[in-house]
C-alpha cells in the first residue's frame, strides 16, 4: 500500500498556497476552473486510449520476487540518461550493462518486462465496470459542448482543474514525488489551427526561458536562455501559441516560489514524444534530493482527444469559427501536479542555520508560508497572555496565524524558523502600556516595534512585498 501520503497540518497549508498561486495565475490569463468527476465508466477509458496503451514497463527480481520499474530504475541510477519510449529489449540491454541489481535484495533481475496497466479498476453499483481517472485531462474534454455554451463560440478559451488522480505504479519511490494517489493541476486551451500563431500571443515573445533542445541534450550541451520569439522564428518551437503555454509554465512556477536558476525547459525527443503529440516539451526542477526532475508538461495535443471522443460517444464535438466553418478544436495543455512542487519547496528552502548547529530553518518565499504569523506573549503573566489573544484574534481576521506561549522566547523564535513563519510578533511588558509589539522577521531575524493599531496594514504590506523590514 505503498504511494499514499497524509499531509499534517502545516503540509496541507502549504499545499493550499501551492494550489492558490496555480488559481492565481491561470484566472489571471482569463481561464476559469471545473470540477469533474473523478470515477468514469470504462468506454470513456478506451476512448482516451489510457485502457489499451497506459502502462509502465515491469521487471521481477528473481530473488525476492520485488516489482520495479525498469525506466525508473534506469533513470535512477544515471540522472543524465532519458530513457523515454525505448523498447523492452534496449531497457534490458541496458540494465545489464550496468549491472543494476534488485534495490531492496541486491538480487538479479529476470529476463522479461511485462507491460503493467497504471488504471485503477473499481465497480459502479452493482455491475458498471469503471475506473479512477489517471489524470484530469479526459474528464475536463467532455463537457466541450457546455464550454462552447459558456464562451459563446469565442475562441480560444481556456479551462483548469485542480483535483485528485490515480495510477497503480510498480513501485511508488521517493516520498511524494511519485504517488499512487494524488492532485493534478492541468489546463486545456481549446484553439482553431489556424489562430496559432494569432498576434494575441505576442507578448509573450520577449520572455527568455532555458531552453534544452533534443540537438542539445545529444551534444551534451547545457540549455540556453533563448527569446520564445527567436525561439518560434527557428522553429525550435512550432507556434506562438504553444510558446504562450511554455511562458505560462514558467510563469506559474515562480509564482509557486521555484527559483529560476532551477528551471529549465527540456524538449521530447522524436521518439519519446507521444504520437498526437505536435510539440512536447516539460519542465523540470534541479532538486538538492534527486537532481533536475520532471514537474510539468507543456503538449500540444492537436484534435486528438475531441475525435476520440466524438468516435466514441457518437456526439459531435466541433465548433464553427470565425467563417462559420465546422472545426475540431486543437487542445494545447499544461499538465502538472501539485504534491511535486510542494515536495521541491521543502527540498529547496529546509535548510540549516549558519552557526547553529542543529538548528533549521524554512527559508520558502514568504506568501507561501503555511502559517504567516506567530503571536507570543514574552511571559504568561502581567497581562502579557491577555493582550496577546486580543492581537492573535484580531490578526487572525486577515492571516494564517498560531498563538504560541509554551517554552522560552529564544524556543519559539527556532520552532517558528522551522515552521517557515514568516513574522513572529512578541507581546512584552512595553507592549501593555505603548500599545505596540516587537515583530520579527525570519529570514533575518530583526526586530522592529510597531503600534498594534497598524499592526495588520503593516504586514499586509510586507508580505505583498509593497513593504521592506527596512523601511516600517
Amino acid at each position: 500500500m505503498a504511494g499514499f501520503y497524509t499531509y499534517g497540518p502545516l503540509g496541507k497549508l502549504l499545499k493550499n498556497n501551492v494550489e492558490n498561486s496555480i488559481r492565481k495565475v491561470f484566472v489571471k490569463h482569463d481561464m476559469f476552473e471545473v470540477e469533474c468527476p473523478t470515477i468514469m465508466e470504462r468506454k470513456v477509458w478506451e476512448a482516451s486510449g489510457h485502457l489499451g496503451g497506459f502502462t509502465d514497463p515491469l521487471i521481477k527480481c528473481t530473488k525476492c520476487k520485488s516489482n520495479f520499474r525498469v525506466d525508473k530504475l534506469i533513470e535512477e541510477h544515471n540522472p543524465d540518461l532519458v530513457v523515454g519510449v525505448t523498447k523492452d529489449e534496449d531497457l534490458l540491454r541496458i540494465l545489464k550493462e550496468a549491472n543494476l541489481k534488485c534495490p531492496i535484495c541486491k538480487g538479479a533481475f529476470g529476463d522479461e518486462i511485462m507491460a503493467h496497466s497504471l488504471m485503477m479498476k473499481t465497480t459502479v453499483g452493482v455491475d458498471t465496470e469503471a475506473y479512477n481517472r489517471p489524470e484530469t485531462a479526459t474528464t475536463t474534454y467532455l463537457p466541450f459542448l457546455r464550454y462552447n455554451e459558456f464562451f459563446r463560440g469565442k475562441y480560444p478559451f481556456g479551462v483548469f482543474q485542480i483535483g485528485k488522480a490515480y495510477r497503480n505504479e510498480i513501485s511508488p519511490r521517493q516520498n511524494v514525488l511519485r504517488g499512487r494517489e494524488f492532485t493534478q493541476a492541468e489546463a486545456q486551451i481549446f484553439i482553431f489551427p489556424e489562430q496559432k500563431n494569432n498576434e494575441m500571443f505576442d507578448k509573450a515573445k520577449d520572455a527568455k526561458l532555458p531552453l534544452w533542445t533534443e540537438e542539445m541534450q545529444k551534444g551534451r550541451k547545457e540549455p540556453e536562455t533563448i527569446k520564445l520569439g527567436d525561439a518560434v522564428e527557428k522553429k525550435l518551437i512550432k507556434t506562438k501559441s504553444y510558446a504562450f503555454t511554455l511562458n505560462l509554465a514558467w510563469e506559474l512556477y515562480q509564482e509557486m516560489g521555484i527559483p529560476v536558476e532551477r528551471i529549465r525547459f527540456r524538449q521530447h525527443h522524436s521518439d519519446e514524444k507521444a504520437f498526437y503529440a505536435d510539440d512536447a516539451w516539460d519542465l523540470e526542477v534541479n532538486l538538492k534530493s534527486y537532481g533536475w526532475y520532471e514537474m510539468c508538461g507543456i503538449h500540444d495535443r492537436t484534435t486528438y482527444d475531441l475525435k476520440q471522443h466524438e468516435k466514441f460517444s457518437g456526439k459531435e464535438l466541433q465548433a464553427r469559427d470565425e467563417n462559420n466553418v465546422k472545426q475540431t478544436q486543437h487542445i494545447l495543455e499544461i499538465a502538472f501536479g501539485t504534491d511535486r512542487p510542494t515536495f521541491a519547496l521543502l527540498d529547496i528552502f529546509y535548510e540549516k542555520k549558519e552557526k547553529e548547529e542543529g538548528k533549521t530553518v524554512f527559508r520558502l518565499p514568504y506568501h507561501l508560508a503555511p502559517l504567516k504569523v506567530a503571536v507570543l506573549p514574552l511571559m504568561n503573566k502581567k497581562g502579557m497572555p491577555e493582550l496577546a489573544r486580543e492581537v492573535y484574534e484580531m490578526l487572525g481576521d486577515e492571516f494564517q496565524c498560531i498563538y504560541d506561549k509554551s517554552a522560552a522566547i529564544g524556543k519559539r523564535y527556532l520552532r517558528n524558523d522551522e515552521r517557515g513563519t514568516p513574522y513572529c510578533i512578541t507581546i512584552d511588558f512595553d507592549s501593555l502600556e505603548n500599545k505596540d509589539v516587537t515583530i520579527r522577521d525570519r529570514d533575518t531575524t530583526e526586530q522592529k516595534r510597531v503600534k498594534i493599531e497598524e499592526l495588520t496594514e503593516t504586514l499586509k504590506k510586507l508580505l505583498r512585498k509593497k513593504l521592506t523590514f527596512a523601511d516600517i
